[in-house]
């Protein structure tokens, strides 16, 4: 299988005609989600071996969709003409409900959309948040930060309770405690990588708050200041998880095992910055492979129990 290469699919892509002059078929769309999946290493994988296999698909189809935006942020130029691919991309997004869309991701996430019935919101929420992304660098407070997440990460979690068949206003509310966990942890982990693209997702009151100056900020520095300032906003991400987790038992049995990896997954980013003295600046905490078996195989044991 062929590494992952944005900018050798994105020359691909003529958003004024699509992605070729015949759409793919859904079994080759379907076969193109799987790759982009397949073909990306992150904390986690994205489809466990547990999860049930008619959602796989999916499940593959909703990934490249997240994928392929994310990626149009932030493997782009940048300003004016991400923006203009994101409107492009949005709308071939909308031809999904009323239309034929062209590009293979959205072939398969049409019939995936069909099946279980998905609003266009979550979606849509999405690349709002990616078109933030070119227009807002810092956050003054942690209120707009967490209103970024709603956007950013929120809608992962109600588009998996759609594939469930379980989405309803409680389950939501609490999905989004444990998908802004998870966006908060992967901040926490990517202080160095952000900044380095220009973007500071430490709240400035919180920097503030614990004295951490912009000249600190400016050289990477990590200070006594900068330990308590993180070691703050790890615990309070922990925080999102303990509330979260209430949302395992309300979840399908056949399922529970996988949001349960998401969730413990999340708490490993933190204890990994954790070990690390909470610097972040001068290497980036990672869950080591064996610590991912262990909880790969940890969900398999309670799996029995539920």
């Amino acid at each position: 299988m062929s590494a992952w290469n944005f900018s050798r699919e994105l020359s691909l892509w003529n958003p004024s005609r699509g992605v070729a002059s015949k759409p793919p078929k859904l079994a080759q769309a379907r076969a193109y989600c799987a790759r982009v999946a397949r073909s990306h290493y992150e904390n986690f994988a994205v489809v466990s071996f547990l999860l049930p296999r008619r959602l796989i698909p999916h499940f593959h189809a909703v990934y490249a969709y997240c994928r392929w935006s994310d990626d149009l942020a932030d493997e782009t130029s940048g300003g004016a003409e991400t923006l203009q691919l994101i409107d492009s991309w949005r709308q071939e997004l909308l031809a999904c409900y009323g239309g034929q869309p062209r590009h293979p991701v959205l072939i398969a996430l049409q019939d995936t959309i069909h099946r279980f019935a998905i609003p266009p919101e979550p979606f849509l929420n999405l690349l709002v948040a990616f078109t933030q992304d070119q227009e807002i660098k810092t956050y003054p407070t942690f209120e707009q930060l967490r209103g970024y997440c709603v956007n950013s990460a929120n809608p992962v979690g109600h588009l998996l309770l759609h594939l469930f068949g379980c989405f309803d206003v409680q389950r939501a509310a609490l999905a989004d405690e444990v998908c802004t966990g998870l966006q908060l942890a992967n901040f926490w982990q990517d202080v160095s990588r952000d900044f380095d693209i220009g973007r500071i997702y430490l709240p400035t009151e919180d920097r503030r708050r614990f004295g951490y100056s912009e000249e600190d900020l400016a050289a990477k520095r990590c200070t006594p200041a900068f330990r308590a300032l993180l070691r703050f906003e790890v615990e309070r991400a922990s925080g999102f998880f303990d509330r979260g987790e209430a949302l395992l038992s309300l979840l399908p049995v056949e399922v529970r095992v996988d949001v349960d990896l998401f969730i413990r997954g999340g708490r490993a980013i933190l204890s990994a910055i954790e070990r690390a003295d909470y610097d972040v600046w001068s290497h980036r905490p990672e869950v080591t492979k064996r610590e991912k078996i262990k909880l790969l195989l940890g969900a398999v044991v309670r799996r029995w129990f539920w």
